[in-house]
């Protein structure tokens, strides 16, 4: 297991490999501003794949363009999740995956991380590696390369392999580059918008306009699709922990969410209204191929490397946190080795799909049924961080004895394990998708419930719960 500090020798720079792990950042290591998390999440989610989410509501659920805009902003508003769990990095000073000790107890957390934390984060890659592999395969086709199984396999491995050099450089990079990585995708983007767009119909209404049952079905779904991305980001501590103690967490909060609301509220909206624009064949591969082909060439090589740069974006910062999990469970392992071993799991995952399914098929489905996982996950760490008072004794989370105010009893915290489960359940029984509807999501008709109910019996769990044991623990 690592020690709870490392050597001033291995402060944070650029232009190294990151050699910290899940180790306590002291205060004379802490440096930055809360307004640089905004580039920091604004770069993964400029996102082509917005396109395809968006144009999901209108083309595949049958919404009006009013209506998956009200649905894209009331999805988007979740965001203040991910930056109520940042404002635990600055305070506690060590990565998400430690300070969850606090939630579940040292043992408890070993099996929700090891699970969340390393697994499923190989799924993620794999997703988002999978629509770049998609697209740079398409494109060396019309290159001339024929062979499309090897084509699939040398971009997945070459953005793999970019991806995984981001996460051992570590935050130093990422915090340094992902403002420029930002305004490239934001340029390319909004030259690929200003060519398409003049193609959407503006006064767009659907043939045949749904109410009722029906309705409320798609507005649900489709939140429940769109919610799935704010939700998953239970890591969003560990790129804020370099941050001062002092910090005011409103300020983290604010930089997260909104880093993370506004690209995505945009590109989500934009993709919307391509929904009117393109047919439903194009999106069954992603509606990414079928701007290949309203773009001229040369613009429609810049939106495959668009959607390479952001893919190693989000990637990078994915396999970055995951690299940490193994630490904090306590596999001897360092940060560096367990960021290649998670990038190689990835990219497994990731040409596995892109071999045997599509594109809007592998996302819509696998984002719905990470919703049992990543709803209670994310909302119990918020209500931790409020309960608490966003105050924790970042010595004691390195405790991982019996004697540690984090051990509860034998190693596990009932109120964090039983909330987990619960509100896990609860979200299960209320989500509906093509091959699994929950009884209570089937009683009304289909309706998908699965975000707000989760949330709420999430919540109210682990209150009601931990209230009590919180203010004990925290005056030990």
């Amino acid at each position: 297991m690592s020690s709870t500090y490392l050597d001033s020798d291995v402060a944070e720079s650029a232009k190294h490999p990151e050699k910290r792990g899940i180790e306590f950042i002291a205060p004379a290591e802490r440096h930055g501003k809360p307004r640089e998390l905004f580039a920091v999440w604004a770069a993964p989610n400029v996102s082509v794949l917005s396109f395809t989410m968006g144009a999901t509501l209108t083309l595949v659920l049958g919404l009006e363009v009013w209506q998956a805009m009200a649905v894209i902003i009331a999805s988007n508003l979740l965001w203040v999740l991910p930056g109520i769990v940042a404002a635990s990095g600055p305070s506690a000073g060590t990565s998400g995956s430690v300070i969850t000790r606090a939630i579940y107890g040292i043992r408890g957390n070993r099996i929700v991380i090891a699970f969340y934390g390393w697994f499923v984060s190989g799924i993620f890659l794999a997703l988002n590696w999978v629509a770049s592999t998609f697209m740079g395969a398409e494109l060396l086709r019309r290159m001339g390369m024929g062979n499309e199984t090897l084509a699939k396999a040398l971009v997945t491995i070459v953005v793999s392999a970019i991806t995984v050099l981001v996460a051992v450089y570590g935050h130093a990079l990422i915090l340094r580059s992902y403002s420029v990585v930002t305004a490239v995708l934001l340029a390319i983007f909004v030259v690929v918008v200003l060519f398409i767009l003049p193609q959407a119909d503006l006064g767009f209404a659907q043939p045949e306009p749904l109410d009722g049952l029906d309705l409320w079905i798609s507005l649900s779904i489709g939140f429940a699709i769109l919610a799935s991305t704010p939700l998953s980001y239970s890591n969003s501590a560990d790129l804020a922990r370099y941050l001062p103690s002092n910090t005011k967490p409103w300020r983290v909060v604010a930089a997260t969410a909104l880093g993370g609301a506004v690209p995505g509220i945009i590109f989500l909206s934009i993709g919307a209204l391509l929904g009117t624009a393109v047919s439903f064949d194009a999106l069954e591969i992603g509606i990414d191929f079928a701007l290949l082909e309203l773009l001229p060439g040369w613009l429609g090589i810049l939106l495959v490397l668009g959607v390479v740069l952001n893919t190693v974006a989000l990637n990078g910062m994915t396999t970055y946190t995951a690299s940490m999990v193994f630490q904090s469970i306590g596999v001897p392992i360092k940060r560096i080795p367990s960021a290649v071993l998670i990038g190689v799991l990835g990219t497994i995952f990731a040409f596995v799909l892109a071999v045997s399914t599509s594109l809007i098929d592998a996302v819509n489905l696998m984002l719905q049924f990470l919703l049992i996982i990543s709803v209670p996950t994310i909302t119990i760490y918020a209500t931790d961080i409020l309960l608490r008072r966003n105050r924790y004794d970042s010595l004691q989370l390195f405790e991982q004895f019996p004697s540690g105010k984090y051990w509860f009893r034998s190693g596990y915290s009932v109120a964090g394990m039983v909330a987990l489960v619960v509100g896990g359940a609860a979200t299960a029984l209320f989500l509906s998708t093509d091959v699994w509807v929950g009884p209570l999501a089937l009683a009304l008709g289909g309706i998908d419930l699965s975000v707000p109910v989760g949330i709420l019996v999430s919540a109210l769990a682990y209150a009601v719960l931990a209230k009590n044991s919180v203010r004990e623990v925290e005056t030990v």
